[in-house]
């Protein structure tokens, strides 16, 4: 059996309070997994941002799990390949290490070309949108308009207000699934429910434990019940 470890990234502290965007890289990891016959001998978690020529240096957990595979002589097995970075440089760096990376969203049998070339694309990509949105606050800012002011505070007020209940129905919707995953498994009031995505790890939008009030605050805001 193909021995693995799981690493698994987000790139904000909302993200890893939420425990969302581990939830599903944890999933996706398990499918891999099962599907390939592999045995997980450890997974590392880190919140932390890709970014930067010392990103290694500030992702103890990446460290840590490169160290774990190369003692074991296994492989690190990452959803996305963005979880590692989206850099080619560091992508080279990690290959040069010689310890075989597995991207589950691109299948088992991903050689290191098609992971350069995927890279590439990716850090293209992240280009693209920086180069468009500098130009896009260039042209506005030639148009007189003056980013950032803050002379219109009720209409500010309005967008601020707008853009968090906008995050907050992300969030209902993002965690809904789990939600009806731990109904279907026999918790049928919301006081067992949050006590069951507090078990999970699962914290609230603002990274706070659940409660039944706050249960029943997501039902609502999802699905008007």
């Amino acid at each position: 059996m193909t021995q693995v470890v799981t690493y698994i990234r987000v790139s904000t502290a909302g993200q890893g309070r939420s425990g969302l965007g581990i939830e599903a890289q944890r999933a996706a990891l398990a499918r891999f997994a099962e599907a390939e016959g592999c045995e997980t001998l450890a997974e590392f978690v880190e919140v932390e941002t890709g970014k930067g020529a010392d990103a290694l240096d500030r992702r103890p957990k990446l460290a840590a799990a490169l160290a774990m595979a190369k003692k074991a002589k296994a492989s690190v097995v990452v959803a996305k390949l963005d979880r590692l970075s989206r850099d080619v440089a560091f992508i080279s760096d990690l290959m040069a290490r010689r310890v075989p990376f597995i991207v589950a969203e691109l299948g088992a049998d991903a050689d290191p070309f098609m992971l350069h070339l995927y890279a590439a694309l990716a850090e293209k990509e992240r280009n693209l949108i920086a180069d468009r949105t500098r130009l896009a606050l260039a042209a506005r800012k030639a148009q007189g308009v003056k980013l950032g002011n803050p002379t219109n505070l009720a209409q500010a007020g309005a967008k601020g207000a707008a853009s968090q209940r906008a995050e907050a129905e992300a969030f209902a919707a993002n965690v809904l699934p789990i939600v009806r995953q731990i109904q279907a498994a026999g918790a049928t009031t919301p006081r067992a429910v949050a006590a069951a995505l507090n078990a999970r790890g699962i914290h609230t939008a603002r990274g706070g434990a659940w409660y039944d009030s706050t249960v029943r605050n997501l039902l609502a805001r999802v699905t008007g019940t």
